[in-house]
């Protein structure tokens, strides 16, 4: 295995975030709910770790600019212009792999 630096995993880390960010920005047709179902996690949920980064770096951020930070564009936009609503088969899959916090 090839010995990283702890500034080279940083820097490889953060391009395979981006790269990830920029895909699930060009995935729109790909819902939430449908990353929840079969990954356990959403854009939602990157935005917040996001934030919970930021805020533990203490860098203030909002739950909003974290949204457009992982969306591209306001969430609302983002909503507007991509969500559909979740047929009967992707909530009923939610609530059988609902996350117990």
């Amino acid at each position: 295995m090839t010995e990283l630096s702890k500034e080279q995993r940083t820097e490889l880390e953060a391009a395979a975030f981006r790269r990830l960010v920029e895909h699930l920005r060009t995935r729109s047709d790909v819902q939430n709910i449908d990353l929840m179902n079969l990954a356990g996690f959403c854009r939602n949920c990157l935005s917040n770790w996001y934030r919970e980064a930021a805020e533990s770096s203490s860098i203030p951020m909002t739950k909003e600019e974290s949204r457009e930070i992982i969306y591209g564009v306001p969430y609302e936009e983002w909503r507007e212009r991509h969500q559909k609503d979740a047929s009967a088969e992707q909530k009923a899959a939610f609530e059988r792999n609902r996350p117990t916090e």
